[in-house]
C-alpha cells in the first residue's frame, strides 16, 4: 500500500517536524499549547514533543487568545537585535497568540495564522516576543492585516496578560512589555527567528 505524500509514519515533533507555514513570514503554522480556557501553563517538552504541565496559573487572569509557537523558529541573537532592551533570546521557539472569532477549546492543534503585529517582551534580559496573528480565513478577523485592525482593548488584554502572568505579589516582576509593534516589525521578528533556527539546527 502506498501512502500519499506527505505521510508521517510516526508523529512529527511539533517544533522540529512541522513546517513553519505555507507562506512565512506572512502566513505561518501555529502549534497551540494553551487556550483561553486553561488555568494551567503548558509548554512543549523539547525532548519528546508532548505537552508538559509547567505550572498552575498563579493569578486569576486567563490567556485572552490561543497561545503557542511557530514551528522551526528559535529566539537567539537575530531576534534579540530587534528587541528594544533585551541582550539575548530566550532559547525557545517564537511565541504566537492567535485571535479567532469562534472559540477553540483544544490545545495540541495546528492552525494557519496571518501575522498582524506583536509584543516586544523582555523577560529577565531575554527577548521573549509574542507575535499576534489572526486565524486564516476567520469569518470576523480574516481580513485583518495589521495590529491597527485589531480593537485596542484586545491588544491591551494581551499586553496586560503577559505583563502580569508571572507576577508574584510582593516581588518585582522581571518581565516587561516594552512596546506593541505593527505587522512590518512582526514580519522581521519571524524572519529573525527563522534565521536563528537555521543557524542552530539547520534546515
Amino acid at each position: 500500500m502506498a501512502f500519499p505524500p506527505p505521510f508521517y509514519r510516526w508523529r512529527p515533533h511539533p517544533w522540529h517536524g512541522l513546517e513553519t507555514g505555507p507562506n512565512p513570514p506572512y502566513i505561518v503554522n501555529a502549534y497551540i499549547e494553551i487556550t483561553p480556557f486553561d488555568l494551567m501553563k503548558y509548554e512543549i517538552d523539547k525532548t519528546t514533543g508532548y505537552l508538559r504541565v509547567d505550572r498552575p496559573q498563579r493569578s486569576s487572569s486567563q490567556p485572552p487568545a490561543l497561545y503557542g509557537f511557530i514551528p522551526r523558529t528559535y529566539c537567539d541573537k537575530h531576534v534579540a537585535k530587534l528587541s528594544a532592551t533585551a541582550k539575548t533570546g530566550d532559547g525557545d521557539p517564537l511565541d504566537i497568540c492567535v485571535i479567532s472569532e469562534r472559540p477553540i477549546n483544544r490545545s495540541e492543534v495546528i492552525l494557519t495564522a496571518r501575522i498582524v503585529g506583536g509584543l516586544d517582551v523582555n523577560d529577565g534580559g531575554e527577548a521573549d516576543d509574542k507575535i499576534i496573528a489572526v486565524l486564516q480565513n476567520d469569518n470576523v478577523w480574516g481580513k485583518a492585516e495589521d495590529i491597527s485592525d485589531i480593537p485596542p482593548i484586545m491588544v491591551e488584554r494581551l499586553s496586560h496578560y503577559f505583563a502580569t502572568y508571572k507576577m508574584i505579589p510582593g516581588e518585582e516582576s522581571k518581565l516587561k512589555v516594552e512596546r506593541i509593534y505593527n505587522r512590518e516589525h512582526a514580519l522581521k521578528v519571524v524572519e529573525a527567528a527563522m534565521a536563528d533556527y537555521f543557524e542552530e539546527y539547520g534546515a
